[in-house]
């Protein structure tokens, strides 16, 4: 399986050659990164083009790099050793061809060949904008709509581009990573006017840190009583 998804990353890059900004072979996944500019004539290939014929795309989702490499969890001992969730930025920023916010990644599926390939589109605009590409997979429809909602992700051409997972009134994008945990209002039902209001937050805010093992007086050897025994 390796020899074949290396084949096929070579003749992925032989064929698209500079429209690429990057490419990646790491567990047992391939990854091809380009610009918004060019995704449209890259997607469309990678559908047409008999080599590839990726013709069913099987999912879009944003992705917020906002604090990406921050650890949230930081502890005297095991931070390097799984505790934490951070992740090395400068390794990572080594691994990418043009680091930016926000990402838009595409997951596509060869049946004619069995292969699955994942398409990442960086996005360095404010607010981000990236073509739709509803026109080459219809699936996008939905797909788009939910990055849009969740991420502020604006894909350029949609038919209907609107929230799809909250609600009508809702303000900001969720999994954004500067968006409040405990959000911005709160929604109940109120009894007496016999409809759902929002409400300023009642909750509040608390980061949840791992229990680590740390020395404790119970399991100390009593350096007094050591002779006591021995005598």
């Amino acid at each position: 399986m390796t020899a074949t998804l290396q084949a096929l990353h070579d003749s992925l890059c032989d064929h698209f050659g500079d429209r690429l900004s990057g490419s990646f072979l790491r567990h047992s996944q391939i990854t091809l990164e380009v610009k918004p500019d060019a995704l449209l004539d890259v997607c469309r290939e990678l559908r047409d083009t008999e080599a590839f014929h990726f013709e069913q795309l099987i999912d879009v989702c944003g992705v917020d790099y906002l604090y990406y490499g921050k650890a949230d969890w930081e502890t005297e001992d095991t931070t390097s050793t799984g505790f934490s969730r951070g992740v090395d930025r400068a390794v990572f920023d080594e691994h990418v061809s043009e680091p930016a916010r926000f990402a838009s990644v595409y997951q596509l599926l060869s049946l004619k060949h069995n292969h699955r390939l994942r398409v990442r589109c960086w996005i360095n605009d404010d607010p981000p904008v990236v073509p739709s590409v509803m026109d080459i997979w219809a699936s996008a429809n939905w797909f788009e709509r939910e990055a849009f909602d969740l991420y502020g992700i604006v894909y350029e051409g949609h038919p209907d581009l609107r929230r799809i997972l909250t609600d009508y009134g809702f303000i900001g994008h969720p999994f954004r990573k500067d968006f409040p945990l405990e959000g911005n209002v709160e929604v109940r039902y109120d009894p007496e006017r016999k409809r759902v209001i929002y409400q300023p937050v009642t909750i509040v805010n608390r980061v949840l840190v791992p229990k680590v093992i740390r020395h404790d007086n119970r399991y100390l050897v009593d350096e007094q009583a050591e002779p006591e025994k021995q005598q």
